[in-house]
């Protein structure tokens, strides 16, 4: 299944860094940046959180919630939160079940090898739970500011 804008952003409960639960729906009233990404400690991904992280002001001034997604443990998360001082939450979706619903779990190539993984992709959610902008295949560098801009229209 393939989300587009305009379409219900798909419900989840999930684990959060620090043994706590996340369902989606609880942030109703709030805009959400879901940010889906491939695996802590990485370089891109360690950038795109940072960057998030720098930000994170700027988007709670315009009601919106930050929060990363990948098949990374909570304990990993609990680790990459503390060594880069992220100061949103990251969900741990081991079983892969929230990158299907986003359509992120996808065929990926490296080096001619064909594997799949977490397509590096972000998702604005309004505050009613619909998806008002979708960002596919991101590029970290300058991302967050286009996500900015984009929450800042809404």
């Amino acid at each position: 299944m393939s989300l587009e804008t305009g379409d219900k952003a798909p419900d989840f409960t999930a684990p959060l860094n620090g043994g706590d639960e996340l369902t989606l729906s609880s942030l109703q009233g709030q805009n959400v940046v879901l940010y889906f990404y491939p695996k802590d400690s990485t370089p891109g991904c360690t950038t795109e959180a940072c960057d998030f992280r720098d930000a994170l002001a700027d988007f709670s001034r315009l009601n919106a919630r930050v929060i990363g997604v990948s098949k990374d443990s909570v304990k990993r998360h609990d680790n990459f939160i503390a060594k880069n001082e992220l100061n949103f939450p990251l969900v741990s979706d081991e079983t892969g079940a929230i990158c299907e619903a986003y359509g992120v779990w996808i065929l990926k190539k490296l080096y001619g090898k064909e594997y799949m993984g977490i397509e590096r992709a972000t998702f604005l959610i309004d505050a009613r739970g619909v998806i008002r902008q979708i960002w596919h295949k991101v590029k970290v560098s300058g991302h967050v500011k286009e996500v900015q801009e984009a929450v800042a229209s809404l």
